[in-house]
């Protein structure tokens, strides 16, 4: 399996997706409710992460920029 630092933005997505959906059926004991929570949050901050390269790259190329940065490139304040 994939580490959620790894997923591309829609993988990350449909993990969350279906976190919330484990949360919300209401059958976890209160330790797999927290652990479940805990996975949702760091797959929130990856989310958050992938967006942020994202919108670095749009602002890039508006700006001009001709050379293509990728999205974990793009997501970090360290030059390509």
């Amino acid at each position: 399996m994939v580490s959620a630092d790894e997923e591309g933005f829609d993988a990350v997505l449909l993990r969350l997706r279906k976190v919330v959906e484990r949360l919300e059926a209401g059958n976890l004991s209160l330790e797999e409710s927290l652990g479940a929570y805990e996975e949702g949050v760091g797959l929130t901050q990856r989310g958050h992460v992938l967006l942020d390269g994202a919108e670095k790259r749009v602002e890039l190329l508006i700006a001009g920029g001709s050379q293509s940065v990728p999205l974990d490139e793009a997501a970090t304040d360290d030059p390509p």
